[in-house]
């Protein structure tokens, strides 16, 4: 479904991350794809993820935190791929102390941080992105990754959650702004997956075992499932569809109890 096709995979921390799930989606259907990683520490590890897959992938650093972060980042992708097509956007992050106790007492710069690193880095990366995304003449795709307690309350997601509800409301102007553009943007509401940023939420363990008694599937998801439909939003498959949430939870979003 993306043969031919360039894309940028943000926020890829390691084999058990949503982005690499994604990555590994796409690459299966044909795409370029240069991956992004947030600090040194996971250069290595990243880069050999990108040597797994075919069609040339790549790793570059990238720093969402800073508009000179972006734009060195985005300097070294123009020479790789002046051309992108689609890209997924997975970064998401709060301090630690944030998610724990109640929301209530989340602190000036802590709602800052989560603010600007899980919602506005969306903003931030379109904006760049546009451009490139116009050249090839055919627009292009954004997914985002969301979760249901950006409309719910979840026990010790707290301003995460707000976060989340930033992010989606994003997506739905942004999906506005850039339509003319033939530039789509939407998202994916995943179930709770064991990540490397689940294991800063407190009881992580009891919201699993939670989702799978009240889901209708009667089970949680697995990684591939969200890379599978991450795809199908960036292919032309969805080419009608654009600011738009789109649920990967075994169906748990529509339950009341």
């Amino acid at each position: 479904m993306l043969a031919g096709r360039n894309g940028v995979i943000f926020g890829v921390a390691n084999k058990r991350s949503i982005a690499w799930a994604c990555a590994q989606a796409a690459a299966a259907s044909g795409a370029r794809l240069v991956l992004t990683y947030q600090g040194e520490r996971l250069a290595d590890g990243v880069q050999a993820l990108a040597e797994t897959l075919p069609h040339g992938a790549i790793a570059l650093p990238c720093d969402v935190g800073s508009d000179e972060g972006l734009d060195q980042f985005f300097g070294r992708l123009r020479e790789h791929m002046p051309e992108v097509d689609f890209a997924v956007h997975s970064i998401a992050f709060a301090r630690t102390e944030e998610l724990e106790g109640d929301y209530v007492q989340t602190s000036r710069e802590g709602f800052r941080v989560a603010h600007e690193i899980s919602a506005f880095s969306l903003t931030a990366i379109a904006q760049r992105l546009a451009p490139m995304m116009e050249r090839s003449g055919r627009g292009g795709s954004i997914v985002t990754m969301t979760y249901v307690g950006g409309d719910r309350v979840v026990p010790h997601y707290n301003v995460m959650g707000v976060a989340k509800a930033a992010l989606e409301s994003s997506v739905r102007y942004l999906a506005a702004d850039l339509g003319p553009r033939k530039i789509r943007v939407n998202a994916v509401s995943a179930g709770p997956l064991r990540t490397l940023a689940a294991a800063g939420i407190g009881d992580f363990g009891q919201m699993l075992e939670i989702n799978k008694a009240r889901a209708p599937l009667r089970r949680n998801i697995e990684a591939g499932e969200v890379g599978d439909a991450t795809v199908f939003l960036l292919s032309d498959m969805a080419r009608g569809i654009t600011g738009q949430v789109l649920f990967v939870d075994a169906g748990f979003n529509i339950t009341a109890l």
